[in-house]
This record gives structure tokens, C-alpha cells and sequence, in this order.
């Protein structure tokens, strides 16, 4: 599966620190749980890449 491939599967997705000061985002899909810890220079970094993306998905509209 691709970044333009269509699914129907569902999830929750909830992003906050831990008490190790890390930064967690934390995937539910189905039954599988994600957790994924990123230190704060990382999780900024994502943060520039979903901006990013954001400002690219409005120009292709």
C-alpha cells in the first residue's frame, strides 16, 4: 500500500508527551496499537513534514 492508495480501515491517532519527555503519537487501528516515541527535535521535524504536506494537498485542489 502506498501514500495514493485508497483503504478502508479505520484508526485513532492521539499525540502528546510522556513522562520521559519524549513525544508519543499514539495509532489505534482494530485490534494493533502503535506507539511511536520521538524526541522533541523529531517530533518537530514531523511537524514541518505534515505542515508541508498540509500546503501541498491545497495546492493540488
Amino acid at each position: 500500500m502506498g501514500i495514493n492508495d485508497e483503504s478502508d480501515i479505520e484508526a485513532g491517532i492521539q499525540i502528546g508527551p510522556t513522562d520521559n519527555g519524549m513525544v508519543r503519537i499514539f495509532i489505534v487501528a482494530g485490534d494493533m496499537e502503535i506507539p511511536m516515541d520521538f524526541d522533541p527535535e523529531e517530533a518537530d521535524e514531523i511537524a514541518e513534514e505534515i505542515r508541508a504536506a498540509a500546503i501541498a494537498a491545497r495546492a493540488v485542489k
